[in-house]
């Protein structure tokens, strides 16, 4: 009996054929956990599905993983959309994923969470980045739609708040795909020409995909390299975007937002006016005790009579010259004293007090004093000193006393 014989190539194409004409397999919601999963430079995604009982391989192309919100992690929980069909060089079967998103979570909830913690492990949210707003802004920039209702309810309460600010308004799209990169332009330019003191950026309220714009990271990267002060007001109370951890302050609401930028007139009105009344206080309360000094002194002696405190300080230093001409004298006296007794010592000891007693000093002619006759030759002259004179003589005869005396 004769068979036909196929090649392999025809076999897969004609299961591929099988499984593109059944309608069960054209249009699958598949649960499973991810795994293996890579993207290539080309774009691609490849990853499998998995769960208790079996796995399938899965392919995403670029075309429909740009649509993708989050980034799909091994791990992560999903429900995979697509066709079941045969890959032909591998004859074997996989699904070719249309659609992706997170199992229990949309799919922009886990972005949101997954961009969060990126910036937030790359610092965008560290308090020490925050900058302080400024008090009094003299110009504020805001960056919305121009004919959203945010803009006017924040213009209205500007106005009526502080109406000496001057606001200027950069005109952007706040929903659709351009919209994160113009918000992150305008942010760049405001900056780049100095445009404002505070910056404002927001719209009104929606649903999550409404306000995504303010969930893209180009604008979050914005915002933190911005040098003026950003407020975030984006949506509702309830509402919380990427650029609310990013901004320097975040704002409830639009409205909320422009009451945060400026002060109350009403409120420094009241300031300035209660500062008034305390300044006044103060100076009737300075003037007062001025007054009372001034009177003091018109009182004094010193005013009265200018001369005394002269006259007192003339006494006191005749006081001070007396008991300073006493001391002296006293220390004279003392010294006088001394004196008298140092030169009755000296007189007691002089030499020539011993002479005037009869004595004499007897020297060699070199003025060398003798001692002993012993040291004196027969025939040296010396010289002897009396009381009142010097005789020079010559030394005829030695006699020596026995025993020394």
């Amino acid at each position: 009996m004769d068979r036909t014989i196929y090649t392999v190539g025809q076999i897969n194409a004609y299961i591929q054929s099988m499984m593109d004409d059944d309608r069960l397999l054209s249009g699958l919601c598949i649960r499973g956990e991810i795994s293996n999963y890579k993207m290539y430079p080309s774009g691609h995604h490849y990853f499998s599905l998995k769960d208790e009982t079996g796995a399938i391989r899965c392919v995403m192309f670029k075309s429909s993983a740009i649509r993708l919100r989050f980034r799909p992690e091994n791990g992560m929980k999903v429900i995979a959309i697509g066709r079941v069909s045969v890959y032909p060089r591998d004859g074997a079967y996989q699904l070719y994923c249309n659609g992706l998103m997170p199992d229990g979570k949309g799919d922009l909830q886990v972005a949101f969470e997954q961009l969060k913690t990126r910036l937030m492990a790359q610092g965008l949210f560290d308090p020490e980045h925050k900058k302080p707003l400024p008090q009094y802004p003299q110009r504020i920039a805001i960056i919305t739609s121009p004919s959203g209702a945010a803009v006017h309810d924040m213009l209205r309460i500007l106005g009526c708040r502080y109406p000496l600010v001057s606001v200027r308004i950069l005109p952007v799209r706040v929903q659709g795909a351009e919209a994160p990169g113009e918000i992150a332009a305008a942010i760049d330019y405001a900056n780049r020409w100095d445009l404002a003191d505070l910056i404002i950026t927001g719209r009104g309220g929606g649903s999550m995909e409404d306000l995504w714009a303010f969930n893209e990271e180009i604008v979050a990267q914005a915002i933190y390299r911005s040098r003026i002060p950003v407020i975030s007001a984006v949506g509702h109370e309830p509402d919380v975007t990427i650029s609310d951890y990013v901004a320097d302050l975040r704002a409830a609401t639009p409205s909320n937002g422009a009451e945060l930028a400026v002060p109350d007139r009403n409120a420094l009105l009241e300031r300035l006016t209660n500062g008034e009344s305390a300044m006044k206080i103060a100076l009737t309360r300075q003037l007062r005790t001025a007054r009372q000094n001034l009177e003091h002194l018109a009182k004094s002696r010193c005013l009265r009579e200018p001369v005394s405190p002269i006259n007192d300080r003339r006494q006191m230093l005749d006081g001070v010259y007396k008991e300073l001409s006493a001391a002296i004298d006293r220390k004279i006296a003392q010294c006088s004293g001394e004196c008298a007794r140092l030169t009755a010592s000296l007189e007691a000891l002089s030499p020539l007090k011993v002479l005037s007693r009869g004595y004499a000093l007897v020297k060699t002619t070199e003025g060398v004093p003798v001692r002993s006759v012993e040291s004196v030759k027969s025939g040296q002259r010396l010289e002897i000193t009396l009381s009142d004179g010097v005789l020079e003589t010559q030394v005829n005869a030695i006699t020596t006393h026995k025993g020394g005396n």
